[in-house]
């Protein structure tokens, strides 16, 4: 019986120590993976324009400074006109009126005055006309508008707005270019490329083609868009 006993128990032994080193074996194999990242970028062009003009008109009576925002309101039109860029594109977007004798931290002898803050924005699709006339902003200043830049960044801002579309492409050329990497790093480390193990898509950056301190993306028409995807491979 007690051999019997000591039979059962060496086989069960056996039968462990197998188990355990293919459950090692498997382990080894697991960890045995390769990170690489692979990066796809494209230049492309903006395709909407948007163009905040702000302007300030004062007078010491409400209906003064009514009157001189008007007249710069239509020479803002005209100079847009004669830059092709048609009315439908230009809409009122902020009115603001303050009474300086209303600040209750102005002197009381301050003489009263109204001041009116406008904007304008132009949305259009016609990069190139926008271009133009920014260059020509002067000219406003030359008619007695007043801009003023109080209520953020002057300027068109250029935005790219068909990213879904290059998005499928782009990701494929990431995709291809992390296994091109990982497929050198097997063939440098003497293994085989072996399935996916995990990916990550990474996420899309819209950039400044141009990038230098102080250029924002949204000034240049020309952008560069760039996505890094992260995928681990298995090795054997």
């Amino acid at each position: 019986m007690k051999v019997v006993v000591s039979l059962i128990l060496a086989f069960a032994a056996i039968a462990s120590a197998s188990i355990i080193a293919e459950g090692l074996t498997d382990l080894r194999t697991g960890d045995r993976y390769v990170t690489v990242k692979g990066v796809a970028e494209r230049e492309v062009n903006a395709d909407v324009a948007l163009w905040p003009i702000r302007f300030v008109a004062t007078g010491s009576t409400l209906e003064e400074a009514q009157t001189k925002a008007g007249r710069s309101r239509d020479a803002i039109m005209a100079f847009l006109k004669l830059q092709a860029i048609e009315q439908d594109a230009v809409e009122l977007q902020r009115l603001d009126v303050t009474d300086s004798r209303a600040n209750a931290y102005q002197p009381n002898q301050v003489e009263q005055k109204f001041i009116i803050h406008q904007t304008l924005m132009v949305r259009t699709a016609d990069i190139d006309k926008i271009r133009q006339a920014a260059q020509g902003v002067s000219e406003l200043v030359d008619s007695g508008v007043v801009l003023s830049s109080d209520y953020g960044q002057s300027g068109p801002t250029y935005l790219f707005t068909g990213l879904n579309d290059i998005k499928p492409e782009m990701i494929a050329e990431a995709t291809s270019a992390a296994r091109e990497a990982a497929n050198q790093f097997a063939k440098d480390a003497n293994a085989e490329l072996g399935g996916l193990r995990r990916a990550n898509q990474g996420v899309f950056q819209i950039l400044a083609r141009d990038q230098a301190p102080g250029i924002m993306e949204g000034q240049q028409p020309m952008k560069t868009v760039r996505v890094v995807s992260t995928v681990q491979y298995y090795l054997r």
